[in-house]
């Protein structure tokens, strides 16, 4: 049996644009997705802590050191810019593998979605 996991977690990152005119996806600063395991195309959940909108959609990596956290395309209807949103992604695994697994949790600086 497989079951599915929390893989990444980015809690409590800033909103820092969002473009309704771009194709889609969320754009994550490279530095957090690189600490949070996520990579170029990888399916997101996204919760708003602010207004309780959840949604999917897939990363993005933004200029490195940049704290660029910005929703693209039809997400962006779904954030304002400085919402505070947690990042979470999910993997399959066998249930004995998923109870050795510790998950890559990242806790940014709220203010500047910098990793200090």
């Amino acid at each position: 049996m497989q079951i599915e996991v929390v893989k990444s977690k980015i809690h409590r990152v800033k909103v820092t644009g969002a473009d309704l005119n771009y194709i889609g996806s969320i754009t994550i600063d490279e530095d957090l997705m690189d600490a949070a395991n996520i990579i170029q195309g990888e399916k997101v959940q996204i919760v708003n802590n602010n207004n309780g909108e959840r949604l999917e959609t897939y990363a993005i990596p933004g200029p490195r050191g940049s704290g660029e956290l910005t929703l693209n395309g039809a997400a962006a209807r779904k954030v304002a810019v400085g919402d505070v949103l947690i990042l979470i992604c999910y993997a399959r695994m066998d249930i004995e593998e998923a109870k050795k697994f510790n998950p890559a949790l990242v806790f940014p600086n709220e203010e500047n979605n910098l990793l200090d």
